[in-house]
């Protein structure tokens, strides 16, 4: 997402220990897409003339090799079952270089979008789903900020302490160079705590989204759910914004 401003953030403490009795499963078999679905700005759910994610060594690739330039076209891959509480790691690499014509925020930029609305209800020229993002960045890129940040498309959250209307809030991430595996992490507890990591450790915190009144797109979601506004759950997408990223090693611990 964009318009990052803030400045970094203190590193936080040690998540919570997994429950003993929840076990891992892989939801990327490292050979096919066999149960994600792409959505891509201007094409009906499911549509993806130009193979912008296909699977590669055992990645889920997206790649804009059959792109001449953006023109608007943000992707999302979406993660068939919806979540509600939930431990989540993987492994991404932003790679290469950036489609022609996209916007400065967009380079060295992707993410995963979770508690995010169901695809078919997205409108089909919706550039972003309404949900959280982990934002996953790299350098260099016009503005070095770090990985991990929270992105809130539709979305609010409580951060330290208060309700925090900005879009995006920057974790204690380092920097972190395109080209490099890098593990990633996120945890959603059935009280609304959520915390996100970067290399096996804590980078930001926050807790109790809920939808935006304010945002076009939340508004349809909150009178459907009778104006309820609490978000504790949704689906997980991985994002293509017009730079090259692969997702490996993509893994799930229930903990409802």
């Amino acid at each position: 997402m964009r318009f990052i401003l803030l400045p970094a953030l203190a590193l936080l403490g040690a998540a919570p220990a997994p429950a003993p009795d929840a076990k891992w499963q892989r939801i990327f078999d490292g050979k096919t897409l066999a149960g994600w679905t792409p959505k891509i700005t201007g094409r009906a759910l499911g549509e993806d003339p130009l193979a912008m994610f296909t699977v590669q060594d055992g990645a889920i690739r997206v790649s804009h090799k059959n792109y001449t330039k953006f023109e608007g076209e943000f992707g999302h891959l979406f993660w068939k079952t919806p979540l509600k509480a939930y431990r989540i790691r993987f492994e991404y690499r932003l790679f290469g270089e950036p489609l022609p014509g996209i916007k400065v925020w967009q380079n060295s930029n992707s993410g995963l979008m979770f508690h995010a609305q169901a695809p078919e209800t997205m409108r089909r020229d919706q550039d972003f789903p309404v949900s959280l993002e982990m934002q996953l960045l790299g350098v260099p890129r016009p503005t070095a900020e770090p990985s991990g940040n929270l992105c809130t498309p539709g979305t609010t959250v409580i951060f330290e302490g208060k309700r925090d209307p900005r879009h995006c809030i920057l974790s204690s991430s380092p920097l972190l160079p395109v080209g490099r595996w890098t593990r990633a992490g996120l945890e959603v507890l059935p009280n609304g705590e959520i915390t996100q990591s970067i290399e096996g450790k804590p980078v930001l915190r926050f807790s109790a989204p809920e939808l935006d009144p304010q945002d076009k797109d939340a508004q349809p979601l909150i009178a459907a759910a009778g104006g309820k506004l609490q978000l504790d759950q949704g689906y997980i997408a991985l994002q293509s914004e017009g730079h090259q990223i692969e997702f490996r090693n993509i893994e799930l611990q229930l903990l409802d």
